[in-house]
């Protein structure tokens, strides 16, 4: 009588273990950059002034970090947020054309990151905000079966030097990113 008890108890707790293996297997805060985005070389920016038509269109960091608008000298975008760079171009355009002039700028796409080591298809792609890791690995194809998925070094510019961070495939992935999957031992 004991042993068939301590069997449906076994059942029974086996079955809950079972049901509770479909629910929710981890969880973990959504990692959020703290950092203002900074512009670099590749963004495609929108820049607005308002009432002038003519002044206004899609423009892009050029390899000099900077961008050229109709009637202005090259503006320095590069290291500038999208705030202080709507200052500069008010202000040259303030200077040179217009009184109490007003304008928006926004990103319209962010300059690609790039992945390499032991993924399908390394090479460079068009970021996607909100980018982990584990996103860009499957945007490149996926991870190889040689790939360890917590040995991840990822290479990013800020401001007037380089670093690299060692990751794993939860961690969020910028603009302008090189992503190293490296290879496991076994």
């Amino acid at each position: 009588m004991k042993l068939r008890i301590a069997l449906i108890l076994l059942a029974v707790s086996a079955l809950a273990s079972s049901c509770a293996s479909r629910g929710v297997i981890a969880e973990r805060p959504v990692p959020i950059e703290n950092e203002v985005y900074h512009l670099d070389t590749g963004d495609q920016l929108r820049v607005t002034v308002f009432g002038q038509a003519d002044l206004s269109g899609d423009f892009s960091v050029d390899g000099t970090g900077t961008i050229s608008m109709p009637l202005l000298p090259p503006i320095v975008a590069r290291g500038l947020t999208t705030d202080d760079l709507e200052d500069v171009v008010e202000a040259e355009l303030g200077e040179r054309l217009l009184r109490n002039p007003n304008v928006s700028i926004q990103v319209m796409q962010f300059r690609p990151f790039f992945i390499l080591g032991e993924v399908q298809k390394a090479g460079q792609y068009p970021y996607v905000s909100g980018m982990t890791v584990q996103s860009a690995a499957a945007i490149a194809g996926g991870f190889t079966y040689r790939a360890d998925a917590n040995r991840v070094t990822i290479t990013r510019n800020r401001g007037d030097r380089v670093v690299e961070i060692g990751v794993d495939s939860t961690a969020a992935v910028m603009p302008g990113d090189t992503i190293l999957v490296r290879e496991r031992y076994f």
